[in-house]
């Protein structure tokens, strides 16, 4: 599998109902994605499974995705919390592309290529980060590609 772990582009930071749930990306975010995405379309990137927070902020950013799936997208909260088995069970396809949040995103890269969810903070995510892992997704069988941040990706 060849898979794509990718924190969502950035949000607007507070909103007046005090919801961290419903912060939707900021303007400059959905442009700053997008550029994002035409480079994953510049490097043929097709995804056949998109998987995605429940969060507005990932449900956006992977609504941006869409040029790219040739599959389906679809939420699970498996991405606002901490990476388990769980999430590791609903990874399936030959290319697949997973949006969520820091600390998560983070730890599930640690996790799946040393084996260790605590060694996330050695692979920190800015907004709109991209890390490409391939292997079979399970903790300590994937090898990690690239781990971009968006100015890399942005061009």
């Amino acid at each position: 599998m060849r898979l794509f772990v990718i924190r969502h582009a950035p949000a607007v930071e507070h909103l007046a109902s005090g919801s961290d749930e419903a912060r939707p990306l900021t303007s400059e975010g959905q442009a700053s994605f997008r550029g994002v995405v035409r480079q994953l379309a510049r490097r043929s990137v097709q995804l056949d499974l998109v998987v995605h927070s429940p969060l507005l902020r990932a449900i956006q950013t992977a609504e941006l995705l869409q040029p790219l799936v040739r599959g389906t997208t679809r939420v699970s909260a498996e991405l606002a919390k901490a990476p388990g088995a769980e999430l590791l069970a609903e990874l399936e396809g030959e290319t697949v592309a997973v949006v969520g949040h820091e600390p998560f995103v983070g730890e599930l890269v640690a996790w799946l290529v040393t084996g260790e969810r605590a060694l996330g903070a050695r692979f920190p995510f800015r907004k709109s980060g991209v890390a490409e892992l391939e292997g079979r997704a399970l903790p300590g069988e994937m090898s990690l590609l690239s781990f971009l941040p968006p100015d890399a990706l942005n061009t």
